[in-house]
């Protein structure tokens, strides 16, 4: 089945949009948020809790499922889908951002980025087109370019650099496309400088991409920054395709994201946060280590209806995060995907109702809470 998108509605008070894209695996209701499962698993979740929570869409990592266990094993073994037990659709990511987390260990040339495995010490080249290739060997419904997430701060002359380089190997990861059935997105960089998007930007619309992202943001430049490169950014972007803000994850990020016209999201955040002890609720962030807990009765989340929330107290919670008890693990992270989803659906019926203006302001207030808890 080949992608499409379609957007359904826009929102009156915002660039929002509500919008629908089907895959060979089934439809995504956008605005979406996608849980990362990098190495062909969200951690402590099983596919069937994923399913049960809502979740549309999960992203697996190109870079690691590569190095382990290897792209020989899953496509012999029917494809990533079978080989997780995930039916629905799954976005992967180039590896793209790892050549920016990972930078001791590689090296970047116009053919593409040596690198060293971070596993055993290996070598191997990514490039354009094995990145392509991989991920048609996967399955993937959605196959993002390979590209160079440009690290903050950074020069004009190095963020041009990169994102020419970008540009050339999207170019490539066109050309060594086979699969139609597999959209491809291209992604714009150019760091902190406009103008460097907008050239990005107008290179990468003008080439048939089945969506865009961007990329880049989210690496340390602050919440000002973010918001003013992303907002930017999405008014470059073409209405008919998908918009994707990648690694952008801080739930009122996502609500400016999604006023800006982002229509899909992924982040680690919610399931790294729960294997820390911090959860998200509808008060703000709660860190369940702290000693105020030890007693309390009541749910995380008293608006939340979870299975953590409806049959667990605060104090319990506590008692097996401080444990090490592997349960914490995974009723935090339940909860925090189960908040992240109903995000989402909230923006959803939000744009449908043309409210998203109250609406944010509403959840400004219930985010209040301080970052620093």
């Amino acid at each position: 089945m080949a992608f499409n998108f379609t957007v359904i509605k826009k929102d009156a008070s915002s660039a929002a949009r509500l919008g629908r894209f089907v895959t060979a695996h089934g439809e995504v209701e956008t605005p979406a948020f996608m849980p990362v499962g990098t190495q062909g698993s969200v951690k402590a979740m099983s596919p069937r809790d994923l399913e049960e929570i809502g979740c549309q869409i999960v992203l697996a990592n190109t870079y690691h499922v590569y190095l382990r266990p290897g792209v020989e094993v899953i496509r012999e073994l029917g494809g990533l889908h079978r080989f997780m037990g995930w039916k629905r659709p799954i976005l992967t990511d180039s590896g793209g951002y790892q050549v920016f987390s990972l930078g001791a260990l590689r090296k970047i040339t116009g053919e593409g980025v040596q690198f060293q495995s971070h596993l055993d010490g290996s070598s191997h080249l990514l490039t354009p087109e094995k990145v392509v290739r991989i991920q048609e060997d996967l399955g993937s419904d959605i196959a993002m370019v390979l590209d160079e997430c440009i690290p903050h701060p950074s020069s004009r002359e190095y963020a041009r650099a990169s994102t020419l380089r970008t540009i050339r190997w999207a170019e490539r990861s066109l050309q060594a496309r086979r699969k139609s059935e597999m959209a491809l997105f291209g992604i714009i960089q150019g760091g902190m400088y406009e103008d460097l998007r907008l050239e990005c930007a107008r290179e990468m619309t003008g080439l048939p991409f089945d969506g865009f992202a961007a990329g880049g943001l989210g690496v340390g430049e602050g919440q000002a920054a973010l918001r003013a490169i992303g907002e930017f950014t999405a008014g470059l972007l073409p209405e008919d395709r998908p918009r994707y803000l990648m690694g952008v994850g801080r739930p009122e990020d996502l609500i400016f994201a999604v006023r800006a016209g982002y229509d899909l999201f992924d982040c680690v955040l919610p399931t790294r946060n729960a294997r820390n002890g911090t959860l998200f609720t509808a008060a703000g962030k709660m860190n369940i280590r702290r000693a105020e807990y030890t007693n309390d009765p009541r749910p995380a989340d008293e608006s939340c209806d979870c299975y953590c929330c409806r049959n667990f107290s605060r104090a319990y919670l506590r008692h097996l995060h401080q444990a090490g008890e592997i349960l914490a693990a995974y009723l935090l992270t339940l909860h925090n995907l189960v908040f992240y989803q109903r995000l989402m659906e909230n923006l959803r019926r939000a744009i449908r109702e043309d409210r998203t203006e109250f609406w944010l302001q509403d959840r400004n207030l219930m985010l209040q809470h301080s970052e620093s808890e």
